[in-house]
């Protein structure tokens, strides 16, 4: 009675160190990542594989059990129970067997319990994503509302803190006003004293657009010549870049010089007055001895606001816009986008600051006021003529010849361009509160170190080379003011002279 009671004991003894050994085996394989166990039963090694096998190990071998993943050596030492005796009443093959088995399952029940574990961190990586996610999107969003408003303003702000930075400028020389003067030779010109000596080749510089309009300065040219006086019209790419213009309108003054051996006053209107002070201050060494003054007529010396606003980088629809306008100048009209580019205010900033006019030359700057009344809109500019073809019109008379007769004649052609000047001076007076003769305002046509000129009344942008379709006789015209700016740019010259010796 008492040996099966022994058996019993010990086995029981046996199961309590086996299941002791089970949780230190199932630490050390689930937490470090063991893929084998030894396990000593009475003398006997047992290796239990991952695989679910079990193979016996002779107990004088070492068996170093190594960790695949961190190559860390450990050894499992077998615990031998003092309660268990050497010769178990169980099969220990069967034991082995079915202590394998218990770890299986012990495992599955502990994958089991790790599965809300595993639910909590998939969730919380979800939810790290999904955050992570939500705030690229913001930070997108944030951007791009940052840009709309940052082209908003740029947009809104327009040209406002760039008209007339020439004034603001220190390095910048002061301006005299000479329109008294002005006054007094414009009214005796009117009463026929022409002082204008022939001393000197007049040199008539036009501006953008000039190659597309025929009669650009024509009547100023006429007028001069009827004086006896050698007048001439440069011809330059009015559409092209100002120092492409530059370099022709030096080529143009060395040989006006050297066919006539006198010097050359220059007259430049718009975008020619630009293209004339480029081409004296890039190659003034060569044409110090050749030009004797500069008038210019309602140039943009320091930009012009329209170029500006048409080509500025940043605004709403600026890609868009640029496309446009260099459709319209290069396809179209076959011109060059620098041109219009170099009229802007960070050009002309950037080109002064390299390139600056010589002090020793009489300057001369107009500038005038576009009105803005209702009159202004039936007021036409002749820019043009056209020729109809020779055409056989009836005649009226007893003689068979005279039934036919060939006629011929000009149509002049007649465009409402003080109304378009007269629409965008009062833009630029709304948006920037600036007085203009519809693109140049009064302020950046005042070229530093100039004598300034301001008529006393109201003229467009075009009115100096396009004649009007109807004229006041009780006022002067653009040819007579032309001279009277020529004839005071001789005076400067003169007095500078006289100062020298």
């Amino acid at each position: 009675m008492d040996d099966p009671f022994l058996h019993l004991a010990s086995l029981s003894s046996y199961i309590a160190q086996q299941f002791v050994q089970f949780i230190e085996d199932l630490i050390c394989r689930d937490i470090l990542g063991w893929s084998e166990y030894l396990v000593d039963f009475g003398g006997l090694l047992v290796n239990f594989t991952s695989d679910g096998g079990c193979r016996t190990v002779p107990e004088a071998c070492s068996f170093p059990s190594r960790v695949s993943d961190t190559g860390t050596s450990f050894r499992i030492h077998a615990r031998r129970s003092s309660y268990v005796n050497d010769n178990l009443p169980v099969n220990s093959l069967l034991e082995i067997v079915r202590s394998n088995q218990s770890y299986g399952g012990f495992r599955l029940i502990f994958e089991g319990l790790m599965l809300p574990v595993y639910g909590l961190r998939f969730t919380w990586k979800l939810t790290l994503a999904s955050w992570r996610c939500f705030i690229s999107h913001i930070r997108c969003a944030l951007v791009q509302v940052q840009s709309v408003i940052s082209r908003v303003r740029t947009t809104l702000r327009g040209s406002s803190d760039d008209i007339g930075w020439l004034q603001q400028a220190p390095e910048m020389a002061p301006v005299v006003d000479g329109s008294a003067r002005f006054r007094e030779l414009l009214q005796d010109i009117r009463n026929g004293q022409h002082t204008l000596p022939d001393s000197f080749v007049y040199l008539l510089i036009p501006g953008f657009f000039s190659n597309h309009g025929p009669l650009y300065f024509v009547s100023t040219k006429k007028f001069f010549s009827k004086m006896g006086l050698t007048c001439h019209i440069a011809k330059i790419h009015s559409e092209a870049s100002v120092e492409q213009n530059a370099w022709e309108l030096k080529q143009c003054i060395e040989e006006l010089h050297w066919g006539s051996g006198k010097h050359v006053m220059l007259l430049g209107h718009s975008k020619g007055g630009v293209d004339a002070a480029a081409a004296l201050s890039k190659y003034w060494h060569d044409l110090k001895d050749k030009v004797a003054g500069l008038a210019f007529v309602q140039s943009p010396y320091g930009g012009i606001p329209v170029a500006s606003d048409i080509l500025r980088d940043g605004q709403i629809a600026d890609k868009e816009t640029r496309r446009i306008m260099e459709f319209l100048i290069c396809k179209l009209i076959k011109g060059d986008i620098r041109a219009l580019e170099d009229l802007t205010y960070e050009k002309r900033k950037e080109f002064l600051k390299n390139h600056k006019l010589p002090d020793d030359i009489p300057l001369i700057s107009f500038h005038s006021e576009a009105s803005i009344g209702l009159n202004v809109i039936a007021t036409m500019s002749h820019i043009a003529h056209a020729e109809l073809p020779w055409l056989p019109l009836p005649g009226f008379g007893e003689d068979e010849s005279e039934n036919v007769i060939q006629a011929g004649c000009k149509v002049p052609v007649i465009v409402p361009v003080s109304a378009a000047l007269a629409l965008c001076a009062l833009h630029l007076q709304l948006r920037y509160g600036e007085k203009s003769d519809g693109l140049v305002t009064c302020r950046d046509a005042e070229v530093p170190g100039s004598v300034v000129v301001k008529p006393d009344i109201k003229l467009d942008h075009a009115w100096m080379v396009y004649s009007s379709w109807r004229k006041d006789p009780n006022e002067a015209d653009a040819s007579e003011m032309c001279e009277a700016l020529l004839t005071m740019l001789v005076e400067l010259g003169m007095k500078r002279k006289e100062v020298v010796c």
